[in-house]
């Protein structure tokens, strides 16, 4: 972020003074002042090279022959909104197409965590996205990554971040902090290499992201708060927001295309009178479709209002409580001389919609539709070429064998899906063995479930089982989505199906496709790393909504359940997932076998 120089202020001071005209004056509008809490009537905002120079009750004496007037007729004028935490790769598209999405909906600031194409590409990936964020005109921050992998010794990315990679990168314009510290074991158990990249982060004098994704707040957890992780998103009950609160980290209520966490621990604010100025509204993991469809911040600011908060201290949760979390609110975040002129016109706070969006001093959108044009990012050859297998698949490599008995029951360690929620059960259910292998027929709502390693050509395909997505089709989903080593996850009630599945996104380089007797009925199309697309999200959600249409045809009436099946290899969240080495109990660290002998 550029950086006010003496000669910066000085024109600020003669337009505020009135010797120098304004590029921009909003007039007559009501200020949501989030500094103080008020709203102040009549009030006008008069902006110069892209910054606010005042902000009062007559900007009259800023406006030159060139001065562009919008008149705000008494509608609200709110700070540009700030998503917290988030993860564009989770939206399916690029950081210009996450852009062209979310301007119009008054969103001005994001704060980036690349984990994603990190755990494909390394620090390469990162640079890229970091090059793409500085071109935008929004304000978008990235956090380095901190877990590439996400669980060292229990899966295979595609490539690996330490101490010297996050050392490199704080030294890099626009990175903002350490990304979703989610190695929470190796910091309550004072692992060196986690404890150097917190250590690398605070030289640097930048925000370290917390991810406590554990039920117990016990010695445990204070030993994750003692390793200096500033915040944390992963919060889902009210005891987990007052907890995380006392001890002095940021509470980042999430609202994504999946997660919904805002209702259980907005209580702490609206029930039991916590001091809100700790409290910050995320999206974390939308969907291109949840973008198209309901919004971003918006829609995440309408919904924590609904939940019963005021209006003033939701859009402050979204606005000055992040800014200030992340050491940049001298530069955004308010409505403020010195600021950068983010401000969104909206008529109703509580229908919370966007009007008019201005950002960095610009008129970029009017009605939800934008006014500038963005230009395309030009993706090197490598970032399209990421999924490698070492040969075509078939329908015995999804095959799970087991060695005794050759028939009879046996008792299998499965994955539960829980809808909307990020964890998972640990379900133990008998399962039928013909011929040493577990057969499916005859099951209710028991699928397979196979990773198939996609970075080094390794030919291995771990096969398991997972229950909750209620196929009851010949089928089989596969995705390169796969969090966070993003290998391929392949579902499916038929083995010939998911090989098919497996092999038609190799040869399409990435995405998601749906086969349901033996037809392709659903996709999404990914290729920039396996994770994202750069069409519109216009496009990206049509395609997304195949794919989900796919599900349904197969009989899974689950809320998203491609995010839910994006985070089947996420094994730093409880309860069971699996990877390219197994099948894993996240709650003990340790491999389980699929079928116990």
């Amino acid at each position: 972020m550029k950086q006010l120089t003496a000669e910066n202020t000085r024109k600020l001071v003669d337009c505020a003074m009135g010797r120098i005209p304004a590029d921009l004056v909003v007039r007559n509008g009501r200020w949501v002042c989030v500094q103080s809490g008020e709203i102040i009537p009549a009030t006008d905002v008069a902006v110069l090279d892209g910054r606010i120079a005042f902000v009062g009750p007559s900007a009259a004496h800023t406006i030159g022959d060139h001065t562009q007037i919008i008149e705000a007729d008494g509608r609200y004028l709110c700070p540009g909104l700030l998503d917290a935490h988030m993860h564009v790769e989770s939206g399916m598209l690029t950081v210009t197409e996450f852009v062209r999405a979310v301007a119009p909906r008054g969103t001005t600031g994001m704060f980036v965590d690349p984990h994603e194409i990190a755990n494909v590409f390394g620090l390469k990936g990162v640079r890229l996205m970091a090059d793409e964020a500085a071109d935008q005109p929004i304000h978008v921050f990235v956090q380095m990554p901190s877990c590439v992998p996400s669980a060292p010794g229990l899966e295979t990315p595609g490539a690996a971040i330490g101490p010297n990679e996050v050392a490199e990168a704080m030294q890099w314009d626009g990175i903002i902090g350490l990304g979703e510290m989610m190695n929470f074991p190796g910091v309550f158990n004072s692992d060196p290499t986690v404890h150097a990249e917190l250590e690398e982060t605070r030289k640097a004098n930048k925000v370290i992201g917390g991810h406590y994704a554990s039920p117990d707040l016990g010695l445990p957890f204070h030993g994750y708060v003692a390793g200096g992780p500033e915040d944390d998103h992963e919060g889902t009950t009210l005891e987990d927001a007052i907890q995380r609160v006392r001890q002095g980290m940021k509470v980042m209520m999430r609202y994504g295309s999946a997660w919904h966490d805002v209702a259980a621990q907005v209580k702490a604010v609206t029930e039991l009178g916590l001091d809100p100025r700790h409290f910050i509204l995320c999206t974390d993991d939308s969907h291109s479709a949840t973008l198209v469809q309901e919004g971003h911040m918006d829609r995440v600011l309408r919904h924590a209002i609904a939940q019963g908060l005021k209006p003033m201290q939701a859009i402050q949760m979204a606005t000055i409580n992040t800014a200030v979390h992340f050491g940049v609110s001298r530069d955004l975040g308010m409505i403020a001389p010195g600021r950068f002129a983010d401000i969104v016109i909206v008529e109703d706070l509580v229908n919370f919609r966007a009007d008019v969006v201005i950002a960095k001093g610009k008129v970029i959108a009017s009605g939800g539709k934008l006014l500038i044009e963005l230009k395309g990012y030009a993706y090197p050859d490598w970032a399209t070429h990421s999924v490698r297998l070492k040969r075509p698949l078939t329908e015995q490599d999804f095959d799970l064998i087991v060695q005794q008995p050759q028939n009879g029951k046996a008792v299998a360690n499965v994955i539960g899906v829980i809808e909307n929620q990020a964890p998972t059960r640990h379900l133990k259910l008998e399962v039928q063995i013909v011929n040493g292998k577990v057969t499916l027929a005859g099951e209710s709502d028991l699928a397979k479930i196979a990773l198939v390693e996609r970075h080094h050509a390794s030919g291995v395909v771990q096969v398991g089982l997972v229950s909750g997505f209620g196929f009851d089709q010949k089928c089989a989903i596969a995705t390169t989505v796969a969090h966070d080593s993003h290998h391929m996850i392949v579902v499916g009630t038929d083995e010939a199906m998911m090989a098919q599945a497996a092999n038609h996104l190799a040869q399409a380089g990435g995405g998601q496709v749906v086969i349901k007797d033996g037809q392709i009925i659903g996709i999404v199309h990914l290729p920039i790393a396996g994770l994202m697309s750069n069409q519109p999200a216009e496009v990206v959600a049509a395609e997304a909504d195949s794919v989900l249409k796919g599900f349904k045809a197969c009989g899974c009436l689950l809320n998203n359940p491609n995010m839910q099946l994006s985070l089947l290899a996420l094994v730093v969240i409880p309860a069971l997932r699996i990877s390219d080495r197994g099948l894993v109990d996240v709650t003990q660290f340790r491999f389980l076998p699929v079928v116990e002998s």
